[in-house]
């Protein structure tokens, strides 16, 4: 049995002779994705002490990981919205391809353009 103790919000194992903390890292399976090493980057050399405190705490990942999937659902929502307003459809799909792929292009650059400098590049927490 290892001996055990509870101080400063943190449990400490006995080894040898040496109390050690006793680090866990969330069990998380998501990916963070495109967005979220994007949003890391930005974080390690803008902000380098919320970015240590993340991966300290072991939150990082998991943070990572929901910022990837709200950019994602933000992204298609812009999307959906622009090309509604837009009103590119499927049937300009149907008659003039060359100029649908441009417009979705457009829609698509732009779209990741708002992600980017609202979410992305934004402090911890802003735009969300």
């Amino acid at each position: 049995m290892k001996k055990r103790i509870f101080e400063n919000g943190i449990y400490y194992v006995l080894v040898g002779d040496y109390y050690v903390p006793e680090l866990s890292l969330p069990n998380e399976t998501r990916s963070i994705g495109r967005w979220g090493r994007l949003h890391r980057e930005y974080l390690r050399m803008t902000n380098p002490c919320v970015f240590n405190d993340l991966i300290l705490t072991g939150k990082l990942w998991t943070y990572l990981a929901d910022l990837n999937e709200q950019a994602e659902n933000r992204l298609s929502l812009i999307i959906q919205q622009m090309k509604e307003r837009e009103g590119i459809t499927e049937q300009l799909k149907e008659k003039n391809q060359m100029a649908w792929v441009g417009a979705m292009n457009s829609i698509r650059n732009r779209a990741e353009e708002i992600v980017k400098y609202g979410m992305i590049y934004s402090p911890v927490g802003g735009g969300m």
